[in-house]
């Protein structure tokens, strides 16, 4: 809006006059006179120039924890099984070493062979062994010897003194001295066995006596009856053939 030249003047007084000691108050009678004043209309200041800071990367926003778990993930695949090696035979196993025999299981062995072989020989071979076991017997005063020829005793049996000498040998066998070994156990059984040959021998001895003396009871209780009847009847049979012949 363009001032009228003639308030020119007054308007450049009132500007000073502001600038000097702050806007007068204008009367009353020129407010209604003066045009209203436009305002100016605002400059602009350009802003001044931001240098952008680089641009960062900017992570994804993870996603927010869910009341279901996540699906478990993919089991890797197995890999195909290695092929196997072929098999490989197996060693036999190295058989056992034999136990170590000692001194008294070879006695023992060889005793038990002996005692099996004389119970395959006949009379004349039995008679023959007793012989040499005698003689070994003393020769060495051992406890093997002892036994061979104990029973020796019990099989051929030339008297019935040849038990009790078994019987002698093996006790000395079985009640020697020192710990119990196979070849005193042995003893032992073989005096039980030859202890209960007598005791059944015994027994038939006197049931066999006891018979005899049955038999010689009833052999008298025979004759007694005899001797009766030909005492009773001897006599009634003679005076028969007397008369007999007399009347003949």
């Amino acid at each position: 809006m363009r001032v009228p030249a003639a308030l020119l003047p007054l308007v450049l007084a009132l500007l000073l006059a502001g600038c000097a000691a702050g806007p007068a108050p204008i009367p009353k009678s020129l407010e209604d006179e003066l045009p209203p004043i436009a305002e100016p209309p605002p400059v602009e200041v350009p802003a001044p120039l931001i240098e952008s800071p680089p641009l960062e990367p900017v992570e994804p926003p993870r996603p927010a924890p869910s009341a279901t778990p996540p699906p478990p993930a993919p089991a890797p695949a197995t890999p195909p099984p290695a092929p196997s090696p072929a098999p490989v035979p197996e060693r036999p196993a190295p058989a056992p070493a034999p136990p170590v025999e000692s001194a008294e299981d070879l006695l023992m062995n060889g005793l038990l062979a002996d005692l099996s072989r004389y119970g395959t020989l006949p009379p004349d071979e039995l008679r023959r062994e007793l012989s040499a076991a005698t003689q070994a017997l003393a020769r060495q005063r051992t406890d093997v010897n002892r036994l061979r020829l104990g029973v020796l005793y019990t099989l051929v049996r030339t008297s019935p003194q040849d038990d009790l000498r078994a019987l002698q040998l093996f006790d000395n066998v079985a009640k020697s001295g020192g710990a119990l070994t196979p070849i005193k156990h042995l003893a032992s059984v073989l005096t039980v066995q030859v202890s209960e040959r007598q005791r059944a021998l015994r027994e038939e001895q006197a049931r066999a006596e006891q018979a005899v003396r049955k038999l010689d009871q009833l052999l008298e209780m025979e004759r007694a009856l005899l001797r009766e009847r030909v005492r009773s009847g001897g006599g009634g049979g003679g005076g028969g053939g007397t008369g007999g012949s007399g009347g003949h």
